[in-house]
């Protein structure tokens, strides 16, 4: 479990498979997160382009850290989970 109450948003589309697993891991590790649709939201779709300069998906923002994509290592880290 993280040590400290981390803020966490996931800008997704329905259909992205690594969202998917991000969203699984998650849930698996008891990460409470924000999730934005940005296929249906087009004021978060730009809000993410500004953060990760690009449109792809996911993009996964933890206190101030931009995670473009999933990354365990990254996310791990980020979280403070595990070893």
């Amino acid at each position: 479990m993280p040590t400290e109450e981390k803020n966490v948003a996931i800008y997704s589309t329905p259909t992205c498979h690594f969202c998917q697993l991000s969203k699984e891991f998650f849930k698996e590790n008891g990460v409470a997160y924000q999730e934005y649709n940005v296929a249906a939201d087009m004021e978060k779709r730009n809000e993410m382009m500004e953060k990760s300069g690009g449109l792809a998906v996911p993009v996964i923002v933890v206190n101030d850290e931009v995670i473009v994509g999933f990354d365990k290592e990254k996310l791990t880290k980020a979280l403070g989970i595990g070893a």
